[in-house]
């Protein structure tokens, strides 16, 4: 996957950063957690059709970090 504006390739994330996300995180940092890419992502919203549940805050939709981890089958230490 390219960043066609900044010429780099975006890759999937690590488990360690999975495991270091924040409680909630935006559509694009999802997306790349799921290995799509940022059009993709809103396109799926669009036809509620994003694998992960989301939460619309006014014009503003993130993402809870435990459904995502869930949805990827991570599972933090306890």
């Amino acid at each position: 996957m390219t960043d066609s504006k900044q010429g780099r390739t975006a890759s999937r994330m690590t488990l360690q950063e999975l495991l270091a996300l924040p409680l909630t995180v935006s559509v694009e940092t999802a997306a790349r957690a799921l290995g799509i890419g940022k059009s993709k992502a809103y396109e799926l919203l669009r036809r509620d059709e994003f694998p992960v549940r989301t939460l619309k805050l006014g014009e503003v939709v993130k993402v809870p970090t435990g459904a995502l981890w869930e949805v990827l089958g991570v599972a933090p230490a306890a």
